[in-house]
């Protein structure tokens, strides 16, 4: 590679083949969104790991 972005210590360890596909712009924007149900999935993870551990302490 004789491009600026093959000084960077592993895009000189990327085949050629590899490189060409490292520039390429991402499809479309990732819209994060929190929702009810991340919530609630985080809740009762929360939950179901605390009463494990109680349940191991007792």
């Amino acid at each position: 590679m004789t491009t600026e972005s093959a000084r960077h210590w592993l895009r000189m360890m990327l085949p050629s083949r590899r490189a060409a596909f490292a520039d390429l712009p991402a499809s479309a924007p990732v819209d994060w969104k929190l929702t009810a149900s991340d919530i609630r999935g985080v809740a009762t993870t929360y939950f179901a790991t605390f009463a494990a551990v109680l349940a191991f302490i007792a």
